[in-house]
């Protein structure tokens, strides 16, 4: 008897089953319930070392509950986006993100059961019938998921392991020059004039440009004000938001050979009052990119501009010839970066390029103008 004592297990316990093989039972080390392991075995020795690595996962700290992954990934992806503080445009695309690309795979899917030569399958399917950017994305959120479901000790490591699945090389943008802006903004309709001269020369975006009021222009010292930026979601609703850091609230200057565009403009085609906005629709209402689209396609196509130009390219354009002449700081208060990394990309991209270019700026801007007026 003593020595039946003796060869007591300290740790769990092994039995074997009505079909032969092992199950290997211990003490929940959270709760104190006996639990089976996942698994049967083979010999009562494979479930006495299964035991043994049992206890030392609990003995260092790396035991996690076996029924904890398997939560559902769709159910737990909704618990997550719920948790998150986003915006209502970024809330809107990761919500579209997660029920386009994830779930269909991997909804149904325990988070435990998510292996990474499933995650690889799913990104090289992906790759085959939408974008990259796109799939880099869907990769970004999952990833994100799945290392929250990792602080939840729910799964012991994240799947999505797969070396520079997280990012793509952007290509190359092309960069307009001064003549090519002025060819297009002669080919657009007159109200939007003015709209594809300051994304070129002051680098806003579409958004802030079509969030700007009347309050916003300062036609005595030739700058904008950036308060805002408008959004537009999927339903079409627009709205406008708040920069995403302290650094897009700035003052912009523009060149003041296109001040006498600018008091046109306001003449003709802004809204009334202070708050009216600067840029509206044909038919006076909000200007929305889905009523801006044709006409930037028909001007650059008559301007005869590469077909490869889209109109967020003019604040590409305006960036890269700016940052010839200004200093790091300059250029990321003017662009509305809180961070110098893509300031410094326009720094390196200019640094090859022919400096006459940046340096007849001004004289290019007033040949221009003299053109149009002649």
């Amino acid at each position: 008897m003593a020595n039946n004592q003796g060869r007591r297990r300290r740790f769990g316990s092994v039995r074997r089953l009505n079909s032969g093989r092992w199950q290997a039972r211990y003490r929940d080390p959270s709760t104190g319930q006996l639990r089976s392991a996942e698994e049967t075995y083979a010999t009562k020795t494979d479930a006495e070392v299964a035991l043994t690595h049992i206890e030392a996962d609990i003995t260092r700290g790396q035991w996690s509950d076996p029924d904890a992954g398997k939560v559902h990934f769709g159910e737990y992806a909704t618990a997550w986006l719920n948790d998150r503080k986003l915006a209502a445009r970024s809330r809107e695309r990761h919500e579209a993100v997660i029920r386009l690309h994830l779930l269909p795979t991997f909804g149904e899917r325990p988070l435990s059961s998510i292996t990474t030569a499933q995650v690889r399958a799913w990104r090289t399917a992906c790759l085959e019938r939408t974008g990259e950017p796109t799939v880099v994305k869907a990769y970004q959120i999952m990833r994100a998921i799945l290392n929250t479901a990792v602080d939840d000790e729910l799964i012991r490591r994240n799947p999505c392991r797969i070396k520079g699945a997280d990012r793509y090389d952007v290509p190359e943008r092309p960069v307009l020059s001064v003549a090519e802006v002025y060819a297009v903004a002669d080919a657009i309709a007159p109200r939007y004039r003015l709209l594809v001269l300051l994304a070129a020369f002051t680098g806003l975006r579409f958004g802030e440009l079509a969030s700007l009021r009347r309050r916003d222009v300062d036609t005595e010292n030739a700058a904008l004000m950036v308060r805002r930026s408008q959004a537009e979601m999927q339903t079409g609703a627009l709205f406008d938001k708040a920069p995403k850091s302290d650094a897009g609230v700035r003052p912009v200057a523009f060149p003041t050979e296109l001040l006498p565009d600018v008091k046109q403009h306001l003449d003709d085609f802004a809204g009334a009052a202070r708050d009216g906005h600067v840029f509206l629709g044909p038919q006076g209402g909000r200007l929305r990119r889905s009523n801006f689209r044709d006409d930037w396609i028909r001007a650059r196509t008559n301007a005869k501009v590469t077909a490869d130009v889209h109109f967020h390219d003019l604040r590409h354009t305006g960036n890269t010839l700016a940052a010839s002449g200004a200093s790091l700081r300059e250029l990321m208060t003017r662009m509305g970066h809180s961070t110098p990394r893509a300031a410094l990309i326009y720094q390196h991209v200019v640094s090859g390029r022919d400096r006459e270019i940046a340096d007849q700026l001004g004289s290019m801007i007033r040949k221009e103008r003299g053109d149009v007026d002649s």
